[in-house]
């Protein structure tokens, strides 16, 4: 077995790790890959690192075919997520959607077992409408995303469920909770780059800023570790999860926990104007019971352990 890890970033390279972990060496396929990043992660010496667009269906087909590909993660998205989308639709709708249909294409045409895609939880919160309870008849049946980003990830489960009705691709969807964690590169997301930054700052002993919105989180080794069952299920069953910390985490939990693994650290609670969009005021926690059962999906990391977990990273690096 040999997997394709599309986008090598704060989540695929983690994804990496575990497949290094359980004896494979995965290939993992970036645009802009960052090698020192990556190596922080997952030892290069037993990855495959190699250069594809997702927006290339040649760079997809070549990278199966040269590899003898069973199975694709794919992890791609666009810069800065939800803040990324509201600034350019076009490039979200383009890179994630259609980014994502090349994937799905290529596993068809290839007959790749299974793809395992991220989708993301925004789509357990950034919705409106459903006055038709769930009529199709009704206009209004169903809630509809409310951002750029959230509509490309609930088209992205539409036509990945299709191709699994279809065209017999083994699709999986992964909704995972905004996901921070080690990563010292480019990219990761709105979200992630706030918490890294806040765990800096309270190293060095400034003062540090919490989002002022309560939020879903999944520490990034999590994430993986659910995507990694999903890989590796024998028979899935339902295809679409919700891996998060299974917690809402307020503000002041946030701050509080930064302060309980730096004492003495400094927190204010605060959400920057450019990000306010990607940091929205969550009312409840995502579901978490099918991925329980048929993944055998919990989190091992709850908000204190990974931001421990990160510290002692970002200390070890200096």
């Amino acid at each position: 077995m040999t997997t394709l890890v599309i986008g090598a970033g704060l989540v695929g390279s983690q994804v990496a790790r575990l497949l290094v972990e359980d004896g494979e060496r995965p290939v993992l396929m970036d645009r802009a890959a960052q090698p020192k990043a990556i190596g922080e992660i997952v030892d290069l010496a037993q990855v495959a690192l190699i250069a594809g667009d997702i927006l290339q269906p040649a760079d997809i087909a070549k990278a199966i075919r040269d590899h003898s590909i069973t199975a694709i993660v794919h992890t791609a998205a666009n810069p800065l997520l939800t803040l990324g989308a509201q600034r350019d639709p076009f490039g979200a709708i383009n890179l994630n959607i259609m980014g994502t249909v090349n994937v799905l294409e290529a596993a068809r045409v290839a007959g790749v077992r299974r793809v395992v895609v991220s989708s993301s939880n925004v789509l357990n919160h950034f919705l409106a409408g459903g006055e038709g309870h769930g009529d199709p008849m009704n206009e209004e049946g169903f809630p509809r995303p409310t951002t750029f980003y959230s509509a490309t990830k609930q088209a992205i489960e539409s036509l990945g469920l299709n191709y699994a009705r279809w065209c017999g691709v083994d699709f999986a969807g992964m909704r995972y909770g905004a996901v921070f964690g080690p990563w010292s590169g480019d990219g990761g997301g709105g979200p992630s780059n706030v918490v890294r930054e806040a765990m800096r700052r309270a190293l060095a002993g400034e003062e540090a800023s919490a989002p002022a919105g309560a939020m879903e989180w999944v520490y990034s080794k999590d994430a993986a570790r659910g995507t990694v069952l999903a890989l590796r299920a024998e028979n899935l069953g339902t295809r679409i999860f919700n891996i998060t910390m299974a917690t809402l985490t307020t503000p002041r939990d946030l701050a509080d926990a930064i302060a309980e693994v730096v004492p003495g650290a400094r927190v204010k609670i605060e959400t920057p104007a450019a990000t306010a969009v990607s940091l929205p005021d969550m009312q409840s926690v995502s579901d978490q019971s099918i991925a329980k059962k048929v993944l055998g999906y919990a989190p091992r990391y709850d908000l204190v352990a990974g931001l421990r977990d990160l510290a002692e990273w970002m200390k070890a690096r200096g």
